[in-house]
Protein backbone atom coordinates (compact mmCIF):
# COMPACT_ATOMS: atom_id res chain seq x y z
CA UNK A 1 0.00 0.00 0.00
CA UNK A 2 1.33 3.40 -0.97
CA UNK A 3 0.42 6.44 1.07
CA UNK A 4 0.94 9.88 -0.45
CA UNK A 5 2.26 12.39 2.05
CA UNK A 6 1.99 15.28 -0.42
CA UNK A 7 -0.57 17.85 0.63
CA UNK A 8 -3.08 18.93 -2.02
CA UNK A 9 -5.03 22.17 -1.91
CA UNK A 10 -8.15 20.33 -0.72
CA UNK A 11 -6.17 18.81 2.19
CA UNK A 12 -4.93 22.25 3.24
CA UNK A 13 -8.39 23.82 2.98
CA UNK A 14 -10.16 21.05 4.90
CA UNK A 15 -7.53 21.00 7.66
CA UNK A 16 -7.83 24.79 7.95
CA UNK A 17 -11.63 24.62 8.04
CA UNK A 18 -11.54 21.97 10.79
CA UNK A 19 -9.15 24.14 12.80
CA UNK A 20 -11.10 27.38 12.34
CA UNK A 21 -14.52 25.83 13.01
CA UNK A 22 -13.25 24.19 16.17
CA UNK A 23 -11.53 27.41 17.21
CA UNK A 24 -15.00 28.97 17.39
CA UNK A 25 -16.26 25.88 19.24
CA UNK A 26 -13.30 26.18 21.65
CA UNK A 27 -14.20 29.78 22.41
CA UNK A 28 -17.74 28.80 23.37
CA UNK A 29 -16.58 25.65 25.13
CA UNK A 30 -14.35 27.69 27.40
CA UNK A 31 -17.46 29.18 28.97
CA UNK A 32 -19.61 26.03 28.84
CA UNK A 33 -16.78 24.07 30.43
CA UNK A 34 -16.83 26.41 33.41
CA UNK A 35 -20.52 25.67 33.98
CA UNK A 36 -20.10 21.91 33.50
CA UNK A 37 -17.10 21.62 35.79
CA UNK A 38 -18.53 23.81 38.56
CA UNK A 39 -19.99 20.79 40.42
CA UNK A 40 -16.58 19.08 40.20
CA UNK A 41 -14.60 21.99 41.66
CA UNK A 42 -14.51 20.20 45.02
CA UNK A 43 -12.65 17.41 43.24
CA UNK A 44 -10.75 19.70 40.83
CA UNK A 45 -8.54 16.92 39.42
CA UNK A 46 -11.63 15.37 37.78
CA UNK A 47 -12.42 18.48 35.73
CA UNK A 48 -10.01 17.33 33.01
CA UNK A 49 -12.59 14.86 31.75
CA UNK A 50 -14.40 17.68 29.91
CA UNK A 51 -11.20 18.92 28.25
CA UNK A 52 -11.47 16.37 25.45
CA UNK A 53 -13.51 18.78 23.33
CA UNK A 54 -10.35 20.88 22.93
CA UNK A 55 -8.49 17.94 21.35
CA UNK A 56 -11.01 17.06 18.61
CA UNK A 57 -9.21 18.78 15.68
CA UNK A 58 -5.99 16.94 16.55
CA UNK A 59 -7.78 13.65 15.89
CA UNK A 60 -10.47 14.61 13.38
CA UNK A 61 -8.24 16.36 10.81
CA UNK A 62 -5.83 13.41 10.45
CA UNK A 63 -8.74 10.97 10.19
CA UNK A 64 -10.11 13.02 7.29
CA UNK A 65 -7.03 14.19 5.34
CA UNK A 66 -4.56 11.46 6.36
CA UNK A 67 -1.47 13.60 5.96
CA UNK A 68 1.51 14.14 8.28
CA UNK A 69 1.14 17.35 10.25
CA UNK A 70 -2.66 17.51 10.09
CA UNK A 71 -3.03 17.06 13.86
CA UNK A 72 -0.63 19.88 14.70
CA UNK A 73 -1.91 22.27 12.03
CA UNK A 74 -5.61 21.82 12.87
CA UNK A 75 -5.06 22.03 16.63
CA UNK A 76 -2.82 25.11 16.36
CA UNK A 77 -5.30 26.86 14.06
CA UNK A 78 -8.11 26.06 16.49
CA UNK A 79 -6.16 27.44 19.44
CA UNK A 80 -5.14 30.54 17.46
CA UNK A 81 -8.76 31.27 16.51
CA UNK A 82 -9.87 30.77 20.12
CA UNK A 83 -7.19 33.19 21.31
CA UNK A 84 -8.02 35.78 18.63
CA UNK A 85 -11.70 35.61 19.57
CA UNK A 86 -10.72 36.60 23.09
CA UNK A 87 -10.66 33.19 24.73
CA UNK A 88 -10.16 33.30 28.46
CA UNK A 89 -6.78 31.52 28.41
CA UNK A 90 -4.95 34.04 26.22
CA UNK A 91 -1.60 33.12 24.69
CA UNK A 92 -1.38 29.96 26.82
CA UNK A 93 -3.99 28.56 24.42
CA UNK A 94 -1.31 28.30 21.74
CA UNK A 95 0.99 26.30 24.01
CA UNK A 96 -1.86 23.95 24.89
CA UNK A 97 -2.81 23.55 21.22
CA UNK A 98 0.76 22.74 20.30
CA UNK A 99 1.09 20.11 23.06
CA UNK A 100 -2.26 18.51 22.21
CA UNK A 101 -1.59 18.49 18.46
CA UNK A 102 1.94 17.13 18.83
CA UNK A 103 0.79 14.35 21.15
CA UNK A 104 -1.82 13.17 18.65
CA UNK A 105 0.65 13.60 15.78
CA UNK A 106 3.11 11.29 17.53
CA UNK A 107 0.48 8.54 17.61
CA UNK A 108 -0.33 8.82 13.90
CA UNK A 109 3.42 8.97 13.12
CA UNK A 110 4.03 5.86 15.23
CA UNK A 111 1.71 4.02 12.85
CA UNK A 112 3.55 5.62 9.90
CA UNK A 113 0.37 7.48 8.93
CA UNK A 114 -1.24 4.23 7.78
CA UNK A 115 -3.68 3.44 10.57
CA UNK A 116 -6.85 5.48 10.99
CA UNK A 117 -8.84 2.86 12.84
CA UNK A 118 -10.89 3.35 15.99
CA UNK A 119 -8.06 2.11 18.25
CA UNK A 120 -5.65 4.60 16.65
CA UNK A 121 -8.14 7.45 17.07
CA UNK A 122 -8.70 6.48 20.71
CA UNK A 123 -4.96 6.37 21.34
CA UNK A 124 -4.46 9.76 19.62
CA UNK A 125 -7.23 11.30 21.74
CA UNK A 126 -5.71 9.82 24.89
CA UNK A 127 -2.27 11.15 23.95
CA UNK A 128 -3.75 14.62 23.40
CA UNK A 129 -5.18 14.40 26.90
CA UNK A 130 -1.72 13.64 28.25
CA UNK A 131 -0.32 16.61 26.33
CA UNK A 132 -3.02 18.81 27.85
CA UNK A 133 -2.33 17.50 31.36
CA UNK A 134 1.39 18.20 31.08
CA UNK A 135 0.78 21.82 30.09
CA UNK A 136 -2.05 22.39 32.57
CA UNK A 137 -0.23 20.83 35.50
CA UNK A 138 2.85 22.97 34.96
CA UNK A 139 0.97 26.17 34.03
CA UNK A 140 -2.27 26.20 36.01
CA UNK A 141 -2.04 23.55 38.72
CA UNK A 142 1.54 23.26 39.97
CA UNK A 143 0.20 23.26 43.54
CA UNK A 144 -1.63 19.93 43.08
CA UNK A 145 -0.30 17.01 45.10
CA UNK A 146 1.18 14.05 43.21
CA UNK A 147 -2.09 12.14 43.67
CA UNK A 148 -4.14 15.07 42.38
CA UNK A 149 -1.77 15.48 39.42
CA UNK A 150 -2.15 11.81 38.50
CA UNK A 151 -5.93 12.05 38.85
CA UNK A 152 -6.02 15.14 36.66
CA UNK A 153 -3.81 13.52 34.02
CA UNK A 154 -6.01 10.42 33.94
CA UNK A 155 -9.18 12.53 33.72
CA UNK A 156 -7.72 14.49 30.77
CA UNK A 157 -6.75 11.24 29.08
CA UNK A 158 -10.23 9.76 29.61
CA UNK A 159 -11.76 12.95 28.20
CA UNK A 160 -9.39 12.68 25.25
CA UNK A 161 -10.22 9.03 24.68
CA UNK A 162 -13.98 9.61 24.62
CA UNK A 163 -14.52 13.20 23.48
CA UNK A 164 -11.62 13.47 21.02
CA UNK A 165 -10.92 9.88 20.04
CA UNK A 166 -14.37 8.31 19.86
CA UNK A 167 -16.33 11.41 18.86
CA UNK A 168 -13.81 12.32 16.13
CA UNK A 169 -13.85 8.80 14.73
CA UNK A 170 -17.67 8.73 14.72
CA UNK A 171 -17.80 12.20 13.14
CA UNK A 172 -15.30 11.24 10.42
CA UNK A 173 -17.31 8.08 9.68
CA UNK A 174 -20.57 10.03 9.53
CA UNK A 175 -19.08 12.67 7.23
CA UNK A 176 -17.57 9.96 5.03
CA UNK A 177 -20.92 8.20 4.73
CA UNK A 178 -22.48 11.36 3.28
CA UNK A 179 -19.93 11.43 0.46
CA UNK A 180 -18.80 14.96 1.37
CA UNK A 181 -15.27 13.66 1.98
CA UNK A 182 -14.95 11.78 -1.31
CA UNK A 183 -12.13 14.04 -2.53
CA UNK A 184 -10.12 13.26 0.60
CA UNK A 185 -8.21 10.16 1.64
CA UNK A 186 -10.47 9.70 4.68
CA UNK A 187 -13.55 9.65 2.49
CA UNK A 188 -12.11 7.32 -0.15
CA UNK A 189 -10.78 4.84 2.38
CA UNK A 190 -13.55 5.00 4.95
CA UNK A 191 -14.15 1.25 4.85
CA UNK A 192 -10.47 0.52 5.50
CA UNK A 193 -9.70 -0.20 9.14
Amino acid sequence: MSTSFRWRTVDIVVTAVVGVVFGVVFFGWGFANGVLTAPLKAVAPLTGVFSGVWFIPAVLAPLIVRKPGAAVVAELLGSLVEMLLGGQYGFATILSGLAQGLAAEIVFAAFRYRSYSLPTALLAGTASGLGCAIVDLTTYYPQFTIGAKLTYAVSCMVGGLVLAGLVSWLLARALGATGVLSALAGGRRQARV
